[in-house]
């Protein structure tokens, strides 16, 4: 088969000091800080086959995420700019769809044929973090598309327990093709359903909230609080398209947060009361959770999905005497994620079909991820099949 290949140059910066951890895997914790001259291509690759409990998925669709983007782009030196787990060479692609078409001896939830999406997390269920409920902080963590093969590829094996049915969504959209573009977008929900509901408790129907940044992590925000009961949903994008694609999944005002004082428009919105919820998905915290501040009503909450190798000057006496709270978050799997965005989905309470803004062949990757990094798209889909 063929898949989008990865390659890069293991050139730790002087200043970082490698783990005995990261010599004996080969994978590094700090990706920016290690991984120097990558190379991407469209190359042959092994097919895969399926161990006892995995199934062969023809990949359908896979999204270009932010992280695929910051493996293309690099900094005056040459490294790469994804700041997280990585280890290469590897096939990219992680937000994807597809079709089951060989099933392990010991497979018993899926059938050749069925239509799934997959977690990008491979957590092992047995370490601590996993044990105590916490998948998204395994110790033991790989990840598709990161330190092992992904789905910018023809084929791509996965553990069931990993798999996701998404058959309703096609009887929902009465087309197949659709349901499998759709279905691709559900793990970048996914990690904003974990962190606004999973992680930050969510908010009461009723509430303000505020979401910084509309790629697509913060459109599926926008998407998400529209379908939860946000009475008043503000959105800070500096794309004019992005902005365009958030007022289209629900966002009621956009703006370009370099012309105004978004914490000052927040309060103005909100009659002085600030806003309740805050989403931060631009991975600009050093500018946004200021903002954020300016703004927060009693009891709000910020939760951090972007990411960012930033320090962030924080009033602790603002969230002090407003009762507010701050969380970080992190992932996707775990906590009813998967089968509730997927049921929201299919019921009609979630359409972010209209961020899927353009497709290209597998042939073509290269030049997708090259243009994600003009962060003017929604999200752009490869169809390997």
């Amino acid at each position: 088969m063929k898949g989008l290949v990865l390659e890069a140059k293991w050139d730790p910066k002087p200043d970082y000091a490698v783990t005995e951890w990261e010599k004996q895997t080969g994978k590094a914790v700090t990706g920016n800080s290690i991984w120097r001259h990558p190379k991407l291509a469209v190359r042959e690759w092994a097919d895969p086959t399926p161990g006892p409990r995995e199934v062969v998925i023809a990949v359908k669709a896979c999204g270009v995420c932010g992280s695929d983007m910051h493996f293309y782009e690099t900094d005056a030196d040459g490294y790469i700019l994804y700041p997280g787990l990585t280890k290469f060479p590897t096939i990219l692609g992680h937000e994807f769809s597809g079709e089951v078409v060989e099933v392990g001896a010991e497979v018993a939830a899926l059938s050749k044929g069925d239509m799934v999406t997959a977690e990008e997390m491979i957590w092992c269920g047995r370490c601590i973090p996993c044990r105590n409920g916490y998948p998204n902080q395994c110790t033991n963590l790989e990840e598709i598309g990161f330190t092992i093969p992904g789905a910018f590829a023809n084929y791509i094996a996965m553990d069931e327990k990993f798999c996701w049915k998404i058959d309703a969504i096609a009887e929902r959209l009465g087309d197949v093709e659709k349901a499998y573009d759709v279905g691709a977008l559900t793990e970048p929900t996914c990690v904003s359903y974990n962190a606004i509901f999973a992680r930050a408790g969510g908010f009461k129907p009723g509430h303000y909230v505020s979401v910084f940044g509309a790629g697509p992590i913060g459109l599926a925000a926008v998407g998400l609080a529209r379908a939860s009961g946000a009475s008043l949903i503000a959105a800070f994008e500096v794309s004019p398209e992005r902005r365009a694609l958030a007022s289209k999944v629900g966002a009621d005002q956009v703006y370009d947060p370099r012309e105004i004082s978004a914490g000052e428009v927040m309060m103005e919105l909100s009659k002085g009361q600030g806003f309740d919820f805050h989403v931060e998905a631009a991975g600009a915290p050093q500018l946004t959770v200021p903002e954020m501040e300016k703004a927060l009503a009693v009891n709000a909450r910020i939760v951090q999905i972007g990411r960012a190798a930033e320090r962030v000057p924080m009033y602790l006496e603002a969230f002090q005497v407003r009762h507010s709270q701050m969380y970080g978050a992190q992932g996707h799997s775990g906590y009813e994620n998967f089968p509730n965005v997927i049921r929201m989905v299919a019921a009609g309470c979630l359409d972010l079909s209209p961020i899927i803004t353009a497709h290209y062949g597998l042939a073509e990757t290269v030049e997708a991820v090259a243009r994600s990094a003009s962060r003017s798209d929604g999200k752009i889909l490869v169809k390997p099949n």
